[in-house]
């Protein structure tokens, strides 16, 4: 169940969303007090996006939205009774994710809720795979940098590289000539001794880590360092 969070004085909606988003799996709470609404986000950390109304007592929506961004990047999405292209635009620019005008069909607002929730679980997934990390051992491949015990290992781009094939696939052996095909800018009419010494600096640098591995007689393997400083 995903719990989402109603910011609306209207009491009728909250109960009818309430009912209707069960069929979703989505567990609604409400608050008809901008304020309280505000302290439910700092309190609960179940919550994982805010349904927000624009017209409100004694705060609007837009202020509402502008404190809440200020401590949290929670997902909202806003409702009102407003047509005006203005109202969406402020609301899109101070942080609303998304904007519904009322009436709306509760079924648009469900499937605007799961898209959001969807998006924020494959940036959310995207971000994980973009680092590998190991305790300590960090390598960053957005950075294209590598770090250990926060200290830039200093890898050169081909370092980096074979660094990343390995650590991707740990435990997979490559022989000279996979690395050498897999590594973009390493010359074909290079000797596959180039590969031993560029796999010579890595280790050195990688110390006191030794997750780099010689299968003799078969190429070179990435064996997963466990959760600390070192292997």
């Amino acid at each position: 169940m995903h719990t989402i969070l109603l910011i609306d004085d209207d009491e009728r909606l909250a109960s009818l969303l309430a009912e209707y988003f069960a069929r979703y799996e989505l567990h609604l709470i409400s608050e008809t007090h901008p304020v309280a609404g505000i302290q439910q986000i700092q309190n609960n950390n179940e919550i994982e996006l805010v349904i927000l109304d624009i017209m409100l007592p004694d705060m609007d929506g837009f202020e509402v939205c502008r404190r809440i961004r200020k401590n949290s990047d929670i997902p909202i999405l806003m409702l009102t009774a407003r047509g005006d292209v203005m109202d969406r635009i402020i609301g899109l620019e101070i942080g609303a994710d998304d904007y519904l005008a009322k009436p709306f069909e509760s079924r648009e607002l469900v499937a605007r809720i799961h898209n959001i929730l969807k998006r924020l679980n494959s940036n959310n997934a995207s971000k994980q795979d973009e680092v590998l990390q190991w305790g300590e051992f960090i390598i960053d491949k957005r950075s294209h940098q590598a770090s250990l015990n926060k200290t830039n290992l200093n890898l050169t781009s081909k370092e980096f590289e074979l660094l990343l094939l390995l650590a991707e696939n740990p435990d997979r052996v490559y022989n000279r000539d996979q690395i050498m095909n897999e590594l973009s800018g390493i010359d074909a009419e290079l000797f596959s001794r180039s590969i031993d010494i560029l796999v010579s600096r890595l280790r050195h640098k990688l110390k006191p880590l030794e997750c780099v591995q010689t299968i003799r007689g078969q190429g070179y393997r990435f064996i997963a360092p466990i959760k600390s400083a070192s292997c």
